[in-house]
């Protein structure tokens, strides 16, 4: 049934999810921006050279990634082989992330321009600097046989939510 406050267009340029600054932020569409998506939902990426979007998977959907403009190294961690696979791609090519598998994107120019399209109308992610915070020093100490003092000082600079990284300073 159609209502009068559904919604079938909306402007992605006015839905900043992160803006680290003026060449690398993401805008994102979901149910929340857009009411009548029906299990789609996108990120509107801008990176500048050597930027990254920093390690992460998503639990509750696919990703599509499709590059627009510049050029960008996918690199996604295959569960079944613990392997790295890394593809390079430019504009009109496309890398598909199965859900829940481990990865990240590195631009290879300026001005490069993504579009992440997920199969859920709100896509979920888990970050890695949020995996590296969240987590007590002691159970990392202790799971991998580290000095804790040593863990706490390596990652002290890591700041929870980075998403699109190297921290401005680097």
């Amino acid at each position: 049934m159609i209502s009068n406050h559904d919604q079938y267009a909306a402007n992605v340029n006015k839905s900043t999810f992160f803006k680290k600054d003026e060449q690398n932020f993401i805008n994102i569409l979901s149910i929340q921006q857009l009411n009548t998506l029906n299990d789609i939902s996108m990120l509107d990426i801008f990176l500048s050279k050597n930027s990254i979007i920093e390690p992460h998977y998503h639990p509750n959907a696919s990703e599509l990634t499709y590059c627009v403009s510049g050029s960008v190294t996918i690199s996604l961690m295959n569960p079944n082989t613990k392997k790295f696979q890394h593809y390079q791609i430019t504009p009109g090519q496309v890398v598909n992330i199965p859900q829940g598998w481990w990865h990240y994107q590195i631009a290879n120019t300026d001005d490069t321009h993504l579009q992440g399209i997920f199969n859920t109308d709100t896509p979920e992610v888990i970050l890695g600097s949020d995996i590296l915070t969240a987590t007590p020093a002691d159970v990392f100490a202790y799971t991998y046989g580290l000095d804790e003092n040593q863990w706490i000082a390596a990652t002290a600079n890591i700041q929870p939510s980075i998403l699109i990284g190297p921290p401005m300073d680097e």
